[in-house]
């Protein structure tokens, strides 16, 4: 059996290591997250990502065996990360799940997105939390409710309208002590579709010539509002998200088939492009949107 010794830390940036060990699994695998400390939204839905690859290359769902750290299972429960595992993942033990004591900071659980109606509910769902989470715990002001609902609903329609394949969302607000010392709010978008060169490939790559690839699809929808339709000003979902994630001072990156493109201020310290990453199917889009720092007097 394939053992993937899950790292101890599991978020945007463990992501890359994960997905490096997949290339060599065939067959049975299983999923070692014994020493899993700490997780984070984009740690959860790239883990199903993983585990769904893996259960479709070798037609059998691996095993994954949980934390040891009571803490993690708890806000993987927290999170619904179990439910969306169920026929990704057999689980090692049944978790116990507890509810949180005082004011939830989960925005969203794991929530599988598979339709047009999926993503007006996940909108919906937030309506209220993200009220309680962007003004009182981020300082944005009112109108940055609908802003983000635009946000939230232009990432999810993301796997709708190009990934033609399964995809999570999910989000949570927390206190991001070790980075930046103060509260942020992370959403992240996964999916196992065709991916931005895919999507592109009919429309650009022949204007780019041996230049096409992962990278260069990426650039092409990110920084200049490429898409795949033939008519301008449709599909620029992406573009526009960067604007205002810009706006509000935050870090958005895209993972997409071998190649990862960034944005973010001085404190983000990813770098704006990275090629020739390990192979993996579909989209990956992490938002980070930290909290204002109230003006003195």
């Amino acid at each position: 059996m394939n053992v993937i010794p899950i790292p101890d830390s599991m978020d945007h940036r463990s992501f890359d290591r994960l997905v490096a060990q997949l290339e060599e699994v065939d067959g049975r695998c299983l999923f070692d997250a014994r020493r899993l400390r700490w997780v984070d939204p984009m740690g959860m839905v790239g883990l199903l990502a993983s585990g769904t690859v893996v259960r479709d290359r070798s037609g059998a769902p691996p095993l994954l065996q949980l934390p040891e750290a009571g803490d993690v299972t708890g806000y993987l429960g927290r999170m619904g990360f179990y439910r969306a595992a169920e026929g990704i993942f057999e689980l090692d033990r049944r978790p116990v799940v507890r509810k949180a004591q005082g004011p939830s900071d989960v925005l969203l659980q794991v929530t599988p997105i598979t339709t047009n109606s999926d993503i007006h509910e996940v909108v919906d769902r937030v309506q209220s939390q993200a009220e309680q989470i962007l003004a009182r715990t981020l300082h944005y002001p009112a109108s940055a409710i609908v802003q983000f609902s635009v946000i939230l609903s232009e990432v999810c329609q993301n796997i709708i309208e190009h990934a033609e394949a399964p995809g999570w969302v999910a989000a949570q607000a927390y206190r991001w002590t070790k980075r930046l010392g103060r509260h942020v709010l992370q959403v992240a978008v996964c999916d196992l579709g065709r991916g931005f060169r895919g999507s592109l490939q009919e429309e650009h790559s022949a204007r780019f010539g041996d230049r096409w690839g992962d990278g260069t699809a990426l650039e092409a929808a990110f920084m200049h509002g490429l898409t795949r339709f033939p008519d301008s000003g449709r599909g620029q979902g992406i573009q526009q998200v960067r604007r205002q994630v810009n706006k509000w001072e935050g870090v958005i990156a895209i993972r997409s088939g071998t190649a990862r493109i960034s944005q973010g201020p001085d404190w983000n310290d990813s770098p704006p492009k990275a090629e020739g990453l390990a192979p993996f199917p579909g989209s990956q889009i992490h938002i980070l949107l930290p909290a204002r720092i109230p003006e003195e007097g």
